[in-house]
């Protein structure tokens, strides 16, 4: 089947990193935006490995939880095996003591199974929630590069802009990047989740989906006021 409109490409989200690192340092070669489209380039590489790494079967850790259940099973058959057992119970009470520890037992020798069984699962979500969560920082770091873009420094420059002053095509451009890379930063949350079905990583990466997508709206709303408030000048 051709999965090419089927599965995000991590190369071509590499790509269009590494497009945007390059018109953000041909207009601003010594902005912090810059160094930070470096660092989600540097992400985004290591991010198409680990994601591939995150889906492939840990076959090591499946060899040993195997040979650990069969041992418990093959203990618990020679416990029983050797076991001598009446024949007969004395009483209703003796029987109904045997029956409950013999129904605890199996209660948790079928717990112990089940939590050897999700080890490997455990194993890839605490792998990808530690890489999810190096993005969510960086979504953060990324408006606060926006915060002190105020359009009210173009529309009024009596307000005076902490930084050096910006035309309104520059500040429209920076603040425009900023939401391509908040994008981009969700882009690569989803590569985890991608060929990874768990119900916790999912629910991560949904939730810098919308983290991303509440910090563009804020930007945008700066770009409209820049639209409304000066004609577009080239």
């Amino acid at each position: 089947m051709n999965t090419r409109f089927r599965e995000l490409d991590a190369g071509k989200i590499i790509d269009t990193i590494a497009a945007l690192e390059s018109r953000v340092g041909e207009r601003f070669p010594e902005s912090g935006l810059r160094q930070l489209c470096v660092t989600l380039l540097a992400i985004g590489r290591d991010a198409s490995a680990r994601a591939v790494a995150i889906a492939e079967p840990n076959w090591p850790l499946r060899a040993l939880v195997g040979l650990l259940i069969t041992a418990i099973l093959a203990i618990v058959v020679s416990a029983v095996t050797t076991l001598h057992l009446s024949a007969r119970f004395s009483d209703f009470g003796t029987f109904a003591q045997a029956v409950d520890a013999g129904v605890n037992d199996i209660v948790l020798l079928s717990i112990g199974i089940f939590f050897l069984v999700g080890i490997e699962r455990r194993v890839k979500r605490r792998r990808v929630l530690r890489a999810l969560h190096e993005l969510r920082s960086l979504a953060h770091i990324a408006d606060m590069h926006q915060l002190t873009k105020d359009p009210e420094s173009i529309v009024d420059r009596r307000s005076g802009p902490v930084e050096r002053p910006m035309t309104r095509f520059e500040l429209a451009r920076y603040l425009d990047y900023v939401t391509e890379l908040l994008s981009l930063v969700s882009k690569i949350a989803a590569l985890y989740v991608q060929r990874f079905d768990d119900e916790v990583a999912l629910g991560a990466v949904n939730e810098i989906e919308s983290l991303t997508s509440g910090l563009s709206r804020k930007i945008w709303q700066k770009i409209t006021l820049l639209d409304s408030a000066l004609p577009r000048v080239t």
